[in-house]
């Protein structure tokens, strides 16, 4: 069938086409080498469509603050106190309408390179989704690339006030920016007067290291010193971010992952995301959001395709693996997303998370399989991928500014040495992975297929068996988790084992479930989606569902029903009687 289900990739082309070894602790470009947008080859993009992806994420393209100096492209240079990192965050824009020139060869075709890029993403099947950062950019924001006729952010502001709502900034009036960081001295040194508010709601002139002290927040017409709304006549902020939307859909973009999206007023994204998706309908928005209070409008009101489900079933699904939190609170999971759980975009890695197999997280990669099985095909939602994740990536390096930390650097020159292995010079066949890179990308490939092939999956409604087990004594509610899939005639049987020991797990099955799925009891074939093994399986409500699972592994049993051969009437003979 279709890919009707959504697998996104995400990956930073700075890193993921990086051949360079020396990984030097907060070295330069020259140093440790930077990827490009050329080596993101059609091999190499096949290479990942393998894995069931539809969607590749290219986090980093617009371009933002770094210490690298490219003055003579006749880009401004940004004062290196005011970087996070030698390669910057790619959530400091700097130039709304330009291209990261890092990820290019040919700096001054920059924008074609990412052309091309799309181009042969979009010949090779997948689509294309890119950040689109509202909330803030870099303190030293200045559009060069910008079309004829666009004003700047920030042209024509008032900064004699705190807020105003045709500013595009907010004002801290008659102070000096005065972060707790280093801001140089002499010539070198950065000044910001009036000081600007800061990305993450900083509305002093004295932001901390662990404030985002490299962003300046946007006026989208909200007076936070009052907490009035401005939005009549609508702000000027809103139709400068209404272009950019435009622009980079005009250069076939397919969808935007939207950063921080609930520190910007819902109102302006009703209204810009009606108006791009008037002229461009397939275009998808995603947001990232962590307050499930706030989920329902961010579909209904603001418009939103998808969601990010941090807070609800990421953070459930690593608690069970980690704090030894109860398998059985997956259950309050579903039920907070009822109804919307299609919209939720689920995953288990993102660049802000931990890697799963950090000594932060599990510890190993080997333990992924029920997270992932929940992850995939708890409901119809997509499923995001991140780099490296599917070779277990476990992120052990102290880069830079990003130090060790569990997770795989945005702000520093670097590459992924999982990666760098499976890339193997942009062949891309896993040439210098180990057996067991490879091995866990095969079980990746395996259920992420899964996960779009199978009707039930892909369509399926979701029944939680749990409320039926909790007093069961061959089955553990604390380690295992069960629910059924369904589609029309086929039915998946999922348990989970989130425990460290192998079980032979007994199932209580309702007889409400065959009453809401139309699944008939009796006696099916039954096919482990996962390990191949094809036995038969007895399902009605008399009968408990039996099953080995290994420790942190899970069973998927597809069943097909096992339709029993009507006797057939003899012939009668002549002469002899049939009574």
């Amino acid at each position: 069938m279709s890919n009707d289900k959504i697998i996104i990739y995400q990956l930073l082309p700075r890193l993921y086409g990086n051949r360079n070894t020396t990984r030097k602790e907060n070295g330069s470009i020259a140093d440790n080498g930077c990827g490009k947008f050329n080596d993101l080859t059609t091999s190499v993009l096949k290479s990942i469509q393998q894995k069931g992806v539809s969607h590749i994420w290219f986090t980093g393209v617009i371009r933002h603050a770094t210490k690298t100096d490219y003055t003579r492209y006749g880009i401004a240079k940004d004062n290196d106190y005011i970087v996070k990192g030698n390669a910057g965050s790619p959530y400091a824009i700097k130039d709304y309408y330009d291209i990261d020139p890092d990820i290019a060869v040919d700096v001054d075709n920059r924008m074609g390179e990412f052309e091309k890029l799309v181009e042969r993403t979009h010949k090779a099947g997948l689509k294309v989704i890119i950040d689109f950062v509202p909330n803030h950019v870099a303190r030293q924001y200045h559009s060069d690339a910008k079309p004829q006729g666009i004003e700047d952010l920030g042209q024509g502001d008032d900064s004699t006030y705190f807020f105003k709502p045709s500013n595009n900034f907010y004002y801290i009036t008659r102070q000096l920016f005065s972060p707790s960081i280093d801001l140089g001295d002499g010539d070198n040194a950065y000044y910001e007067f009036p000081a600007k508010a800061t990305g993450n709601d900083c509305f002093n002139a004295f932001p901390t290291a662990n404030d985002w002290y490299e962003t300046v927040k946007l006026n989208y017409g909200v007076d936070y010193g009052d907490g009035s709304r401005h939005f009549t006549p609508i702000p000027n902020t809103w139709f400068k971010m209404l272009h950019i939307l435009r622009f980079w859909a005009s250069k076939g973009v397919d969808g935007f992952r939207c950063d921080m999206a609930f520190m910007v007023p819902i109102e302006f994204w009703s209204w810009a995301i009606r108006q791009v998706k008037e002229k461009y309908p397939e275009i998808l928005f995603i947001a990232e959001l962590y307050d499930v209070g706030i989920y329902r409008d961010f579909i209904n009101v603001a418009g939103f395709d998808y969601l990010y489900d941090k807070v609800n079933l990421y953070d459930t699904l690593r608690a069970i693996q980690c704090s030894n939190v109860s398998a059985a609170c997956l259950t309050n999971c579903w039920q907070t997303v009822e109804g919307i759980s299609d919209k939720m975009l689920n995953f288990m890695e993102n660049h802000d998370e931990q890697r799963f197999a950090s000594r932060f997280f599990a510890g190993s990669a080997a333990l992924a399989l029920p997270v992932l099985v929940a992850s995939t095909t708890m409901s119809r939602a997509p499923f995001l991928l991140y780099q490296g994740q599917e070779l277990g990536e476990a992120a052990i390096d102290s880069e830079g500014f990003s130090g060790d930390d569990g997770r795989t650097t945005i702000f520093d020159y670097w590459s992924i040495p999982s990666v760098r292995r499976w890339y193997n010079n942009g062949k891309c066949d896993g040439g210098q992975s180990s057996d067991r890179e490879l091995s866990l990308r095969n079980l990746y490939i395996k259920v992420l297929n899964i996960a779009t092939s199978e009707k039930a999956i892909v369509k399926g409604d979701f029944f939680d068996l749990m409320y039926v087990n909790y007093n069961n004594p061959h089955f553990d509610p604390h380690r295992m988790y069960s629910y059924v899939r369904s589609f029309e005639d086929e039915t998946i049987f999922v348990i989970l084992n989130f425990g460290n020991h192998d079980v032979d797990a007994e199932v209580n099955v309702p007889y409400h479930l065959f009453e809401t799925l139309g699944v008939e009891q009796g006696e099916y074939s039954a096919n482990d989606l996962i390990t191949g093994e094809v036995r038969t399986i007895v399902l009605d409500v008399d009968t408990r569902v039996k099953s080995y699972i290994k420790g942190h592994s899970a069973v998927m049993w597809k069943l097909k029903k096992v339709k029993k051969q009507s006797a057939k009437k003899k012939t009668p003979q002549k002469g002899v009687s049939n009574e």
